[in-house]
This record gives structure tokens, C-alpha cells and sequence, in this order.
């Protein structure tokens, strides 16, 4: 059995296959982009008919958002990379994802900007200055998150505690759940990519969709399926430790996720507040951490 779960690791979560993961997502965002363009420009030109209410084929900067569809994806299939190694690393790419989500959000923006001398009362105008100040929050947050994720580590270095054996199965079980995660998206993004062609080619009548309703395509039920993970690693995390500092840590990382997955269900300013507040919430939860872990090392 060990033996088959190293062969599924090392063909769904190996280093050659991440380096092929990132080619072939570069790749196809980059077509994906080309072909995006072209048909606006073919629209243009009355060459082909589609609803003209279509949110994406309004202005060729709309097109910028296919290509970062592809790379969220590939963000996605690093996570889950990460999930074995390290759990701070695994929440940073939760947050680094939801601030991509937030960038890709803004090039639809731009595409819908009113440049006139009422800036703050046009509503196309307010989700974008929104959208513009949460990137550049989440962008701080972020980087205090890892500056305080390898302050963990050094800490964790100086305590100088071999791995024992609950760890080892601890990391073998979260590696195992990695690769079934792999499956998971995988199947997940191939699901919501048919079932979106479907809406806007059968269903003509509702092809007319929010940005916000776009946004959630995959990314609603990507972030239940990894707060479902994250509640089945908190409970498994019971039988390798019941410290205090880790258990409340690991739940309030949990608690982060899922603000990050309500702010799919808000609109406007909302959303971005959500979605700041989440990650700054994860950035706490870990700076307080790290002060348990000093008191650890100084008195263990």
C-alpha cells in the first residue's frame, strides 16, 4: 500500500510534474489569451453573433481575464503541493489565490471604467477603487504573513526537536490527502468549466451573468472542499498534539478559509472587506503564534 501512494505521489505531486504543471499552464494561458482576443475582434466585425450583454467580449482589456482563469488554476494545484510540506505555506497560497481572484476581478474593471469628473458616483468606478485598495492590502498582509511564517521556522530551528513517528504519519497522511485533492480539483474544474459552456450556449436567455457570478465559477466549491479538508486536518491533528497554540492556530486558520468563502456570496464593497479581513485574521492568528511558540522554546 505504501508503495502504490508513493507511485500516485510521485506522478500527481512530484517536482518534475509541478515544473510540467507550470509549462503547460503557461502554455495554454497564453492560447487561451490569443483566442480570446480573436474572438472580440471577430465580434467587432460582425463575423460571429453572440448576446452583445456578455460580460467578457465587451473590451479587449476583458480578455485579460481568460489567462488568469488558467493561472488561478495552476495556483490551485500549488496549494495542494504545499499541503504536505508546510501548513503555513498551504494557507499563504489560500491567500495568495484569493488576492489573484481579486487582480483578475480588476481587468474586468478597468474594461467598465467611467472616466469622467464624478469618479466616486459611478459604480463601475467605486468596485474598482474598492478592488484596487484590497489588492494592495491583501499585498502587504501577505507579506507579513510569510515574514512571520519563517520567524515559525527559525523558532522551530532553535527548539531543535527530531521528527517522531506521529509527525511522520501525520505528514503521511496529509500526503495522501494531497493527491486525493489533486483528483478532486481536477474533476471539480473540468465540472464547472462544462457546466459554464453549457449556461452560456444552451441557456441563452440567462447568458447575461455578473462578474460576481463568474468569479465564483470553481472557486465556490474549490474553497467548501478545502474547508472540509482543513476540518478533517484539524481533527486528525488531535492525535499528534493538544497544544493549546496549535489547535487554536489550526482553527482559526479554518475560520479564515471560510470568511474567504463568503466573500464569493458578497457583492461590492463587502467582498473586498471579507476578503481582507480574512487573510489580516490569518496574519494575527499567526504573529500571536509565534509569541506562544517563544514562550515554548524559553521555558521547554
Amino acid at each position: 500500500m505504501n508503495h502504490f501512494f508513493q507511485n500516485i505521489n510521485q506522478i500527481l505531486l512530484s517536482e518534475e510534474t509541478r515544473k510540467k504543471a507550470e509549462r503547460f499552464f503557461v502554455i495554454i494561458a497564453i492560447v487561451s489569451f490569443i483566442i480570446h482576443l480573436t474572438a472580440i475582434l471577430l465580434i467587432d466585425v460582425d463575423i460571429l453573433e453572440t448576446p452583445k450583454n456578455n460580460s467578457l467580449i465587451i473590451s479587449p482589456l476583458a480578455a485579460i481575464y481568460t489567462p488568469f482563469s488558467f493561472i488561478l488554476i495552476y495556483e490551485v494545484y500549488l496549494l495542494v503541493f504545499y499541503l504536505p510540506k508546510s501548513m503555513t505555506d498551504y494557507i499563504g497560497k489560500q491567500y495568495e489565490i484569493i488576492t489573484l481572484i481579486l487582480i483578475r476581478k480588476i481587468f474586468y474593471d478597468l474594461s467598465q471604467l467611467k472616466l469622467n469628473t464624478n469618479w466616486f458616483e459611478t459604480e463601475a468606478n467605486l468596485k474598482f477603487t474598492y478592488d484596487i485598495l484590497g489588492v494592495l492590502s491583501l499585498f502587504v498582509l501577505i507579506f507579513f504573513f510569510y515574514k512571520l511564517s519563517v520567524k515559525y521556522k527559525e523558532i522551530t530551528v532553535e527548539k531543535q526537536i527530531d521528527i517522531n513517528e506521529k509527525t511522520k504519519r501525520f505528514i503521511k497522511i496529509k500526503t495522501i490527502m494531497a493527491n486525493m485533492l489533486v483528483l478532486v480539483v481536477f474533476f471539480l474544474a473540468i465540472y464547472s468549466f462544462v457546466n459554464w459552456i453549457f449556461e452560456n450556449t444552451i441557456e441563452v436567455k440567462e447568458v447575461s451573468k455578473g462578474i460576481k457570478d463568474v468569479n465564483s465559477i470553481f472557486f465556490d466549491d474549490f474553497f467548501t472542499v478545502l474547508i472540509l479538508t482543513d476540518v478533517l486536518l484539524l481533527l486528525i491533528t488531535f492525535f499528534q498534539t493538544d497544544v493549546f497554540s496549535r489547535v487554536i492556530r489550526n482553527s482559526g486558520f479554518i475560520i479564515s478559509t471560510i470568511m474567504i468563502k463568503l466573500s464569493f456570496s458578497a457583492n461590492g464593497v463587502l467582498n473586498t472587506i471579507l476578503i481582507v479581513s480574512a487573510v489580516g485574521f490569518g496574519v494575527l492568528l499567526l504573529l500571536i503564534f509565534n509569541q506562544y511558540k517563544k514562550i515554548e522554546v524559553k521555558y521547554d
